[in-house]
């Protein structure tokens, strides 16, 4: 069962630059939006790693630079 990833993981830097930190109103907070299973979700927070393999630099003007 997929669902969204609310692990609140400060050792992996600064979410607020990724691609899947979004707004959820429903909680009223900011979350990790990445699909994955409670496995991984599980072993993301066990783990010694200091990296999330999830990580995608959020770049807004992606989109405009194609359009140019």
């Amino acid at each position: 069962m997929d669902k969204k990833n609310t692990v609140k993981n400060e050792a992996f830097g600064s979410c607020e630059s990724c691609e899947f930190y979004d707004y959820d109103e429903y909680t009223d907070s900011y979350v990790c939006a990445v699909n994955i299973d409670q496995d991984d979700i599980e072993r993301l927070r066990y783990s010694k790693k200091t990296t999330c393999p999830y990580y995608r630099f959020y770049d807004e003007y992606k989109s405009v630079q194609k359009q140019i």
